[in-house]
């Protein structure tokens, strides 16, 4: 009877360490976080990460592989999930993110993502250069 006992918990415990079936974040919340991933790439800014400066494709790299880490684990289901949960602190030693763009202060990285998806998001967003700083403005369409 022990022996039973054993075999059950132990297919109880292997069944809770299978990974659970995710579900991928909705449409629209890929292509805001895609949009924003290529917005740091090609931003050609440089990312504060616990206590060095890197540049925007490293920098993207991380945030990618943050990014599909925790969208593997459920946690990303909107585009301010990613910039919560990814792109504004170190997992690690919790420091924060910042962003330092040629001939502008450094800003957290937090407002500089969340400035440039409000852009992406307005009406005339999303036919925005792919490039420019969130911190520069733009004329009137």
């Amino acid at each position: 009877m022990r022996r039973a006992g054993y075999c059950a918990l132990g297919l109880i415990l292997a069944l809770a360490l299978l990974p659970a079936s995710h579900a991928a974040p909705p449409a629209s919340a890929q292509e805001e976080i895609h949009y924003l991933l290529q917005f740091v790439k090609t931003s050609g800014c440089a990312f504060y990460r616990n206590g060095s400066w890197y540049d925007s494709a490293k920098a993207e790299g991380h945030l990618r592989d943050k990014y599909i880490m925790l969208a593997a684990r459920d946690q990303i289901q909107t585009a301010e999930d990613f910039i919560d949960k990814a792109a504004t602190q170190s997992s690690l030693s919790g420091r924060p993110y910042a962003v330092r763009c040629a001939g502008v202060e450094a800003v957290p990285s937090r407002q500089w993502l969340s400035d440039a998806l409000a852009r992406y998001r307005a009406p005339s967003g999303r036919d925005a250069p792919r490039g420019a700083s969130p911190l520069e403005k733009t004329a009137p369409r």
